[in-house]
């Protein structure tokens, strides 16, 4: 396929939107872009500079640091995908935490940081040939990408994920409490005020809850094909 598109992945927390969308991204050699490991960057950021309260508040000094905030994102040498630097620092592993996953959808809320986000997003997808995965890309980052997905998944399957995944990273963590991080993400992305997670009318859903990697991949390639055949 000579034709680049932009494709927007879009979804609830742990349907591995981010496997399925760097599987897509290899296979096509389109450049990955994982914007929740940027909203985990801030959140981090947050967290190392003192800016969450005991009660999860953020502090207004954030929006004035919002400049101090350099995302990148860089391939490592042994592997196909790209690790997250916050301001010259590999911070992939700590940004992965439980403890920045129950902190990361306050921060998300916050209308600047949002704001400043999205539009580095949008300036990475203006030459196309990029997949894109988050709550609101399809929505507003690329409201006219070519292909739009919604993943999905049974509560049940997306707990078991997550708990496997952060058992595998060594987090000390029980499967009560990723339920429960789950949940609290689920309510918090679908009733903020700005950008809530909600599927496009013009996105196609992959509930992915029984099937394997290869099999989301396989669905995904086929989608892309009859876009670009359409076009």
């Amino acid at each position: 396929m000579n034709k680049k598109i932009v494709i927007a992945v879009d979804g609830y927390s742990s349907t591995g939107k981010s496997t399925v969308a760097k599987a897509i991204a290899h296979r096509l050699n389109y450049i990955y872009v994982d914007t929740g490991a940027m909203y985990r960057a801030v959140t981090l950021f947050c967290v190392q500079n003192g800016l969450i309260d005991s009660q999860g508040k953020i502090s207004d000094k954030l929006k004035s640091l919002l400049q101090d905030i350099k995302i990148e994102f860089r391939k490592s040498d042994d592997s196909e995908t790209a690790d997250t630097y916050l301001n010259d620092l590999n911070v992939e592993k700590e940004i992965r935490s439980i403890e920045i996953a129950n902190q990361v959808s306050a921060v998300s809320a916050i209308a600047e940081v949002r704001e400043l986000l999205v539009r580095q997003q949008q300036l990475m997808g203006r030459a196309k040939g990029i997949v894109m995965d988050g709550r609101d890309i399809g929505t507003v980052v690329f409201p006219d990408a070519e292909l739009k997905v919604f993943m999905t998944a049974s509560p049940e399957i997306r707990t078991v994920r997550r708990f496997s995944e952060l058992k595998a990273k060594g987090e000390n963590v029980s499967v009560e409490e990723v339920r429960k991080n789950i949940e609290e993400r689920d309510f918090k992305d679908t009733h903020r005020e700005i950008s809530p997670l909600k599927q496009a009318a013009d996105a196609v859903v992959l509930d992915n809850s029984n099937m394997t990697p290869e099999e989301q991949l396989e669905w995904l390639y086929e989608k892309v094909k009859e876009v670009c055949e359409r076009d």
